[in-house]
């Protein structure tokens, strides 16, 4: 899985993957984000907001890395949470898809 040969076409498959995956994950971030905005009432819920915007934050950070060597792992991740789905990454090699699947088999439980 580390040392996977990645070709220019699917060097741009990936990144075009990843930054649609990312856009979404990070429309839904701030929809919700505006609507507990909206709702919070008093300082305490003003910090619940702050403090789901750090959640958020650490979360898009370490589940969007852009590193070959995780690439794989990183579309596994965000097509289990919706952000991606499979056929966004056609034109990527069969052992590329395949170690995609993997995690996603393993992942599942």
């Amino acid at each position: 899985m580390f040392d996977l040969k990645w070709s220019a076409s699917e060097k741009k498959i990936a990144r075009r993957a990843f930054e649609a995956a990312l856009d979404v994950a990070l429309a839904r971030i701030l929809a919700e984000f505006k609507a507990k905005a909206a709702q919070a009432t008093t300082p305490s819920e003003m910090w619940d907001v702050e403090e789901y915007l750090r959640r958020q934050r650490k979360h898009i950070d370490t589940t969007f890395d852009y590193r070959y060597s995780q690439l794989t792992f990183v579309f596994a991740a965000v097509i289990r949470e919706g952000y991606l789905d499979e056929g966004s990454l056609a034109g990527l090699s069969e052992d590329k898809l395949d170690d995609i699947r993997h995690v996603l088999r393993f992942a599942e439980g």
